[in-house]
């Protein structure tokens, strides 16, 4: 294939500036992180230097108005990125959610009442309550044994590094690899999926493992749950190792089983890490998009809701029932977030 560069110069010139843009941006901030600081100490040191050269008492702080314009001035790129990226597309979407699909006529809730009428989209949302059920409590209940298992072993090292590599692969790679373990072949043929070459091997038939409902969604779920155990076996037997070891002996000393100690002093003691675990899990589900999307497309009774958003207002031209159903989502979120952060104060008063 020929490439003209003359024909190609707009959208290459277009990348450049984007590219100098860029580095300006990026760069002009990196400097006023360092020129900054390196300003305001300089300005305290001379301070310094005055009073002890004139006798005068030393200065012992900061006044209040310069702290605040200090933390402003880190702040604000922050504050601005977050209003641009968030806050100002959040408040669109929650307008668009109440017009049709062109964004010109406003609908009022016609939008949320389709939602809950239409039985594809009911489907879709019985499909999310299965994956936000389903994942977080299984993938976290694995990661918990991973944990205990693994958890001086010989070979832990080796071991949590082969339990966490799927964490490493993105949704769309993960959903490739499961993809080949659910391939279908006439039984003709030569299987290449594993799950039909093992039905084949006990003498069964070859079967379209994603095409039937409701079980091709308890196969996508499969996948989610291989990705986020070896999160959660990390982040569980960091929190093991952090038990204090005279708790230990001292249930070791009064003679409890291993059962015991896993019910009476492991999981309690891990609660706090087991919460974060689950939290995090269950946001990272409602959120799930790219492994519907690669092994299904959605078809099949397999849509959720951010594939079902996606397809609304990208495919069928719906901006009013896609921004509908991205609101859902984020109302969806918010009790869990609400959770997480009543569950982080307790934590700090308790500590």
């Amino acid at each position: 294939m020929d490439f003209d560069f003359a024909e190609q110069a707009p959208k290459l010139m277009m990348l450049l500036w984007g590219l100098v843009a860029f580095a300006v941006v990026v760069g002009g901030l990196l400097v006023l992180l360092d020129a900054v600081p390196a300003f305001f100490a300089r300005r305290r040191e001379a301070r310094f230097v005055a009073a002890s050269a004139s006798g005068a008492p030393l200065p012992v702080g900061r006044p209040r108005s310069r702290e605040g314009l200090f933390a402003t001035f880190f702040l604000l790129p922050t504050v601005v990125l977050l209003l641009i990226g968030l806050v100002v597309p959040a408040l669109r979407t929650t307008l668009l959610s109440f017009m049709d699909g062109g964004s010109q006529n406003f609908v009022g809730l016609d939008n949320y009442r389709w939602m809950f009428a239409d039985d594809s989209i009911v489907r879709v949302l019985l499909n999310t309550l299965v994956w936000v059920t389903l994942v977080p409590l299984v993938a976290t209940s694995i990661g918990l044994i991973y944990a205990v298992l693994v958890d001086k072993a010989r070979l832990e090292a080796v071991a949590k590094s082969l339990i966490f590599m799927p964490m490493a692969i993105s949704f769309v790679g993960a959903s490739i690899i499961w993809k080949f373990v659910y391939a279908f072949r006439s039984e003709e043929q030569e299987q290449i999926g594993l799950l039909n070459q093992i039905v084949v091997s006990l003498g069964g038939a070859p079967r379209q493992w994603l095409l039937d409902s409701p079980l091709n969604t308890l196969l996508l779920i499969v996948i989610m749950v291989w990705i986020q155990a070896g999160f959660a076996m990390v982040v569980l037997s960091a929190a093991i190792k952090a038990i204090p070891a005279d708790i230990v002996e001292a249930a070791r000393l009064d003679g409890v089983s291993p059962w015991q100690m896993f019910w009476q002093i492991t999981l309690p003691s891990i609660r706090p890490a087991l919460i974060v675990v689950v939290v995090t899990i269950s946001i990272a589900t409602l959120k799930v998009f790219d492994i519907v999307r690669t092994s299904t497309n959605g078809n099949y009774d397999t849509s959720v809701i951010a594939n079902e958003m996606y397809n609304q207002a990208f495919r069928y031209g719906q901006n009013g029932q896609g921004s509908a159903l991205a609101v859902f989502l984020f109302v969806l979120v918010i009790p869990i977030v609400i959770f997480q952060i009543r569950n982080l104060r307790q934590q700090r008063r308790e500590g």
